[in-house]
Parts: C-alpha cells; sequence; structure tokens
C-alpha cells in the first residue's frame, strides 16, 4: 500500500553549541529525541507548522524560521507495510536567550545536547545529520 505523503515541519534551536531536543511520546519516532516538531494542520505553511510545533513542544515562542533542510521520510510497520510518510520542512529557529524550555503536549523529556551527547542518544538519523551539519565548519 503507498500512503500519500503528510506536511510536517520541525525547528533547530541552538545555544552555546547545544541543540534543544524532546523525547517524543507519540509515533513516528516513539520513544526517541528529536527536534521539536509535528504534523501540518489545514491552511498551515510549513514555517507557521515549524513555529507552532515549536511553542506547543517547548513552551518557547520562536521566531525568524529559515529553511534548512528536507526530507522525505517513510517509516514501516514491524511486517514491512508502509506505516506513514511525510514529507518534513526543516527550520533554523531563533529565540530569546533566557527562554526556558518545558517539556509539554507530546514531549515526554526536554533538554539541550551537544553533538557527542546526541550521537549516543536514539535518534532518527536526519537529526543526526542535521545536528552534524550544523556542528562542522564548512571545508572549502
Amino acid at each position: 500500500m503507498t500512503l500519500s505523503p503528510r506536511a510536517a515541519s520541525s525547528a533547530i534551536l541552538q545555544r552555546d553549541g547545544r541543540f534543544l531536543l524532546v523525547l517524543r511520546r507519540n509515533p513516528p519516532s516513539k520513544d526517541m529525541y528529536a527536534f521539536p516538531g509535528g504534523r501540518a494542520e489545514a491552511g498551515e505553511t510549513p514555517a507557521e507548522t515549524a513555529l507552532r510545533e515549536f511553542e506547543e513542544e517547548t513552551g518557547i515562542a520562536a521566531r525568524n524560521p529559515r529553511p534548512f533542510t528536507t526530507y522525505d521520510l517513510r517509516h514501516s510497520g514491524k511486517d514491512g507495510s508502509a506505516d506513514s510518510h511525510f514529507f518534513l520542512s526543516v527550520f533554523l529557529v531563533d529565540a530569546d536567550p533566557d527562554a526556558v524550555a518545558v517539556a509539554a503536549d507530546d514531549a515526554m523529556a526536554i533538554g539541550w545536547y551537544t553533538l557527542d551527547e546526541i550521537t549516543r542518544l536514539p535518534v532518527p538519523p536526519s537529526v543526526l545529520e542535521c545536528v552534524e551539519r550544523l556542528s562542522t565548519p564548512d571545508k572549502g
């Protein structure tokens, strides 16, 4: 069975070499650390989705969303059949430096992590790829 992709967005907030990640309560990526994000609501742009989901999951009102990358994410069920299909837009965002993140909505926990710490956490490959890209200066 082929699933049509659903729009989703996530937002990356960095502070002092650390990335804000949430421990997800719901699929996809249940029990994994990921950037705050989720499914688009009717009529939302990808940037609006990223900002809304970020605030719902962290309590922080982010601003200035800048497109970073996109992913075509397909998740399979245990039997190998298509479980979900998302077109994920990932944004870099800004927020007040003194804003305190609180796990909310479907986030079980929240924290700031370095690249080294993230390599030891259960994270989707897309999250690790983004963090590595942002943590490694261009060689060039």
